[in-house]
């Protein structure tokens, strides 16, 4: 189906916003091309206007992207600002609309995923007023705040939940695109196993090499009923939409995933460890937050375990499935990453 550029959900959000007084565009659902207002002076609240534009798999991926969207619904919710996504189909479509937003003077322009980085890196250069973020990259440009996220360690956190609860002492990694990113959790996750259980064995596979690996559930699913069928009882997926398939195995044989990105527990309430979580949304507030006060800096935003950018998910869907033991060894573990005493291997620091 092809994809829209804004889903009819963010729509109603607009109109509901414009309505009570919240300030919000009342054009905010048209896409590239479209002017979305007036505009105005960033920082000024109401007057600011955000455009996201997505990554491969597109909103409703459970994932990355819906979690970036949701840091921009919660901006346009508690700042008041006027906000719009696009959604496209391929990656070549990537500049066009990075480009058109910055056209229609739109005071911050954010690139949802490193796949990303060269397409924004041109257009921020042609548009050195305006404001520019993208996540999982660095772009070294004035304008341009590249959100970037410690994975190891929250990928290590979940990787010791996996290494104490497992009963096989053997656990499974399911990663998306085969590249540095991904096996930056998958290092992470491997290590945090074999921290706390040392003879235990980590299977690995990954769903692809393009693009199209981030959302492929039926691979995903096919790839961890190989894992689970090899002895693994603990499946960790780092893989988008993908992962959902991994989540859907687990289901199937009665064992267990780990989510990542969201929180993605209520997805199989009993069969979902627990998520690595990756504050997207956070994040995306949080840059938005900054040009809404005037705030804005470029360069790298770095966000750790410390300040709860990344971290694991606990809730009503998985609390009887983690012992309160497990609990507070992970517990110690996470303040000895944030107090330096764990190193956790960054792969993309050495590769």
């Amino acid at each position: 189906m092809k994809r829209t550029i804004l889903a009819a959900v963010a729509a109603s959000v607009v109109l509901a916003l414009a309505l009570s007084g919240c300030g919000a565009d009342k054009q905010a659902a048209k896409g590239p091309g479209t002017k979305a207002g007036s505009g105005g002076k960033a920082g000024q609240g109401a007057e600011t206007r955000v455009a996201l534009v997505l990554s491969v798999g597109g909103l409703g991926d459970k994932s990355f992207n819906d979690s970036a969207y949701q840091g921009l619904m919660k901006a346009k919710d508690q700042l008041g600002i006027g906000a719009v996504f696009g959604q496209p189909e391929q990656m070549s479509e990537d500049e066009k609309y990075l480009r058109q937003y910055a056209e229609q003077g739109f005071d911050v322009v954010v690139g949802v995923g490193f796949l990303m980085k060269d397409a924004l890196d041109k257009v921020a250069g042609e548009f050195p007023r305006t404001h520019f973020a993208i996540i999982d990259a660095v772009v070294e440009r004035p304008n341009v705040a590249s959100l970037i996220f410690r994975e190891h360690e929250g990928s290590f956190l979940v990787g010791a939940i996996a290494g104490l609860v497992t009963k096989t002492g053997k656990v499974g990694f399911v990663g998306g695109m085969d590249i540095p990113l991904i096996h930056k959790f998958e290092v992470g996750y491997t290590e945090g196993v074999k921290y706390v259980s040392p003879k235990a064995e980590v299977l690995v596979a990954y769903a692809g090499s393009g693009p199209e690996a981030f959302h492929d559930p039926v691979k995903g699913k096919s790839l961890a009923l190989n894992q689970f069928d090899r002895g693994a009882d603990v499946i960790f997926q780092a893989a988008g939409s993908t992962g959902n398939g991994v989540i859907d195995a687990a289901k199937e044989r009665g064992l267990f995933a780990i989510g990542v990105d969201a929180n993605q527990n209520y997805m199989a309430p009993g069969n979902v460890l627990t998520s690595m979580l990756k504050r997207v949304d956070v994040a995306v507030f949080q840059i938005v937050k900054d040009v809404v006060e005037g705030r804005f800096t470029g360069g790298p935003h770095v966000y750790g375990p410390e300040v709860d950018g990344v971290g694991y998910a606990l809730d009503d869907y998985n609390r009887n499935l983690i012992s309160p033991d497990v609990l507070a060894r992970v517990e110690a573990i996470k303040q000895d990453i944030v107090a330096g005493k764990i190193k956790v291997t960054d792969y993309t620091a050495i590769h």
